[in-house]
């Protein structure tokens, strides 16, 4: 059955909602990839309480907001730039209500704080990478190189004009498809086989550098590449940046993704250059690095903005890249330790370090979950960039443990630092700032900064106790060796041990077994308590009225 309504509104990340009313009631409907005030026609396909999920059918009516025309003859079918009929302001005003909405109900006082939205300096040709991929526009089709059709994991749609990017983009896909239409290669099937699977191109915004990566399967062996000729072909181009690397990467994944079995460089090198806020990166094929270079310089700013004076600090910056915010806060801080799961990113962010002369940069490779029980530093401020599927809940918990009075969150996904959110509420932080900074022009997507501080009490009311009037069987008694540690490593993220504990109860006049936790040898060396942990363990003592 065919329905008909009025978009109403739409939520992240390009969810409408639209009403529809049978047998005197009202029913919500889901309908993707819409725009406030459509009228338009869908279908139903999940029905659930309260709420359906429908099936975009047809746009009978355009918005009051669309007064642009397409820029992109593919508009509709891509489904990349969703937002391209819409001016960019209207487009900076919808995003920026989505992002209240979905934080409002776990921070109320967000309504309070909540700073707006930066727009990007860049709102076309605005994306240093892209990965295209090869297919057909249609079964059997002619050999196509670009995007997938939206809603399709297989059809794929040339992009030789697309517009986020600069046109040394398009001059590259539309020279690389025409030499293998010209050899009739074919690509990677569903069924997997085939040879062509992926171009990906990266360009620097500011040196105009751009890198070239053809991924392939292995069965390329079996066809007439012409892979000398292409490299002189694309050597070429009349392209307005310069080509510093040509690149053939083998992948036999059976994921539809860009992974690595084997690479050969066909011209050049292996990596270019970029700059942000002033300071050198070396890009790779598979380093992590802003889409939007203009705009994350627009990001970190804001994050330095909000995070103030890092002076004689030591920061962690959690799910570090290639190390890009870390750069940015290492020249004012005491040391900055960063955290990443990929080793290729972390060895890049080293390299980067090295070549902007920053020597209290530490990269660690690793899952930030296990990372954290294997760190000796204690923070002083924590910066967290996660994935879209934002923070375990363990790491979570564990991050929290350091007690540090400032966590900043920079999130891509505003539904995830949501659910996050609530969980860092949970534990005694409070949203301080809060804004959005617009990364993906003309598409549904956006990046949130959210400033954390420690919650404390307004008011703290001394109180004298006289222990000799407290019962035995009071904690002065009960506090064991391990509630002690715990006690320490949640309220100041230390670490100690049963040594330290009696070495300080014996320095409090605490009574302690004759023979605790002393050397087995007469003439072995004791490790002193050191005093930030020794003030620790005081507190502990006097949290438990020991002393």
């Amino acid at each position: 059955m065919v329905y008909e309504g009025i978009v109403e509104r739409v939520d992240f990340p390009n969810k409408g909602k639209v009403l529809i009313e049978e047998n005197g009631e009202k029913t919500g409907v889901t309908v993707k990839n819409v725009i406030p005030g459509q009228t338009v026609e869908f279908s139903i396909k999940k029905a659930r309480k309260g709420n359906c999920q429908g099936h975009l059918l047809n746009i009978k009516k355009p918005s009051p907001l669309e007064t642009e025309e397409k820029a992109c003859c593919h508009f509709g079918e891509c489904g990349g730039c969703s937002y391209q009929t819409i001016p960019y302001e209207k487009q900076l005003e919808m995003k920026e209500e989505q992002v209240k909405r979905l934080l409002l109900p776990v921070c109320p006082e967000m309504e309070e704080i909540f700073e707006g939205i930066t727009g990007s300096p860049l709102v076309w040709e605005y994306r240093n990478k892209m990965e295209f991929s090869f297919g057909d526009e249609y079964k059997d089709g002619p050999l196509a190189l670009g995007l997938h059709k939206r809603g399709s994991m297989y059809d794929v749609l040339n992009a030789g004009d697309c517009r986020l990017v600069h046109p040394d983009f398009n001059h590259v896909l539309n020279g690389v498809l025409s030499h293998f239409t010209e050899r009739k290669v074919p690509y990677y099937h569903k069924n997997h086989e085939g040879v062509l699977r992926h171009l990906l191109v990266r360009r620097a915004i500011y040196t105009g550098e751009l890198l070239i990566s053809l991924i392939t399967s292995s069965q390329y062996r079996e066809y007439e590449m012409g892979l000398e000729e292409l490299k002189e072909k694309l050597l070429l181009l009349p392209l307005e940046g310069n080509i510093t690397g040509i690149l053939h990467i083998v992948n036999d994944s059976f994921a539809d993704a860009v992974k690595c079995d084997e690479m050969k460089i066909l011209y050049g090198q292996d990596y270019f250059y970029d700059n942000i806020l002033g300071l050198k990166f070396r890009i790779s094929t598979f380093s992590f690095f802003q889409t939007n270079t203009k705009g994350a310089e627009k990001l970190y700013s804001l994050a330095r903005e909000y995070i103030g004076s890092t002076k004689d600090q030591i920061v962690f910056d959690l799910y570090s890249g290639t190390g890009t915010i870390a750069q940015l806060m290492a020249p004012v801080a005491k040391k900055v330790i960063g955290v990443e799961l990929v080793e290729e990113a972390v060895e890049a962010a080293k390299e980067n370090a090295k070549a902007n002369g920053l020597t209290n940069c530490e990269f660690i490779a690793g899952d930030v979950l296990k990372v954290l029980d294997e760190m000796e530093e204690t923070p002083d401020l924590i910066i967290l960039d996660p994935p879209r599927d934002g923070i375990h809940p363990k790491a979570l918990k564990k991050i929290c443990g350091y007690r540090v009075e400032k966590i900043l969150y920079i999130s891509c996904k505003p539904t995830s630092l949501a659910r996050d959110l609530a969980a860092f509420r949970e534990e005694g932080y409070r949203v301080e700032r809060a804004g959005c900074v617009d990364m993906f022009p003309m598409t549904v997507h956006v990046e949130t900064v959210v400033l954390l501080s420690q919650q404390k009490p307004d008011d703290t009311i001394e109180i004298d106790l006289d222990l000799d009037e407290l019962d035995a069987t009071s904690a002065e008694l009960k506090a064991t060796y391990q509630e002690i540690k715990d006690y320490v490593l949640k309220e100041f993220g230390l670490k100690v041990s049963n040594l330290y504990i009696s070495q300080v109860k014996r320095k409090c006049g605490i009574e302690v077994g004759e023979n605790y936790n002393l050397p087995k040898s007469e003439n072995a060396r004791v490790p002193q308590c050191p005093k930030e942990k020794e003030d620790a363990i005081k507190a502990a003592l006097k949290y438990f009225a020991m002393i």
